[in-house]
């Protein structure tokens, strides 16, 4: 495998500190939560575009890919676009705490499927700074939780986000072995879109008819939490697992928190500092004591999680 031109611990605190952008651009956004999703994704396809034309074969990339490829990006896309369903859908039954806390698990579902699609081997020390920094993650909600009613419906649907967003990290971890990133996130992108228009057109959400200032917030969603946080990731998963990034990601609620005490004037508590302390101890943690890394272990395994996943 290739060395990276770029040093990809690195590229994942950028793409971590992107995504933290979204839900503040979430929230100033007053659009129906599937129509920011929806906008999200089709703005960050149309975004990529541009792009495309200056990176040569690309297009050629695209037109030649197999039946798998083709599939595996459609799986992609559909996961991506139901974990944002998922997740926005759960904010309508319980809280916004309550929701991130339940979505941050995907460490969790990400341990069991790079153990069993890519033999995966995860040290003590590794998993112990995984539940760690999940702990930190229940610090930071814990006083919001809220049990029963529709309140525990929400969780449920921010458990299932929680899961298929890991199912899209772990496609991504096999499909991007073959296929460029921009291919593969274009792709993704726009069969996302599709996915989530057909939703809207379902429910009979109407596609305008908003304010100059979402078309705005969809435009900063597109362009940061997703072409400057989920791309960056998409590169940085060719080369790290997806326990790596799903465990990086928990670090997302501690640079949102910031961002909402400068721009929203939301106040921090304690328990949001103490959890941030954790969950910064718990991926210092796993990073420390997680040697291998996904280029590695693919050289490695390469026949077997290539069965595995056909």
């Amino acid at each position: 495998m290739d060395r990276p031109a770029f040093p990809p611990y690195l590229a994942l605190v950028i793409g971590v500190a992107a995504v933290s952008t979204s839900a503040i651009f979430v929230k100033l956004s007053s659009a129906p939560p599937p129509i920011t999703a929806t906008y999200r994704l089709l703005f960050s396809a149309l975004l990529t575009l541009p792009m495309m034309l200056f990176t040569k074969g690309v297009w050629r990339e695209i037109l030649s890919m197999n039946r798998k490829q083709w599939l595996l990006s459609i799986l992609s896309g559909a996961f991506l676009a139901v974990h944002f369903l998922l997740w926005f859908e759960s904010l309508r039954f319980t809280s916004v705490a309550s929701s991130t806390v339940l979505v941050t698990l995907q460490p969790l579902f990400a341990f069991v499927g790079g153990y069993f699609l890519f033999a995966e081997r995860l040290g003590r020390m590794a998993l112990a700074g995984g539940f760690i920094a999940v702990l930190g993650s229940f610090v930071i909600g814990w006083g919001d939780f809220r049990i029963g009613g529709v309140a525990l419906w929400g969780d449920i649907l921010a458990l299932l986000g929680a899961g298929t967003v890991t199912a899209y990290w772990l496609i991504g971890q096999y499909a991007r072995k073959a296929l460029s990133l921009m291919a593969y996130t274009f792709v993704v992108y726009l069969i996302s879109s599709l996915f989530l228009i057909g939703y809207d057109l379902a429910l009979q959400y109407p596609l305008t008819g908003y304010p100059l200032s979402d078309w705005g917030w969809f435009f900063c969603l597109a362009l940061f939490p997703t072409l400057l946080g989920h791309s960056i990731l998409n590169w940085v998963i060719k080369w790290l697992s997806t326990s790596i990034i799903s465990m990086s990601i928990l670090g997302e609620p501690i640079g949102t928190c910031i961002l909402a005490y400068f721009i929203l004037g939301e106040v921090v508590t304690l328990p949001q500092v103490i959890g941030g302390a954790i969950i910064l101890f718990g991926i210092y943690l796993f990073l420390r004591h997680n040697h291998i890394s996904k280029g590695d272990a693919i050289d490695e395994q390469t026949t077997e999680s290539t069965q595995k996943f056909a």
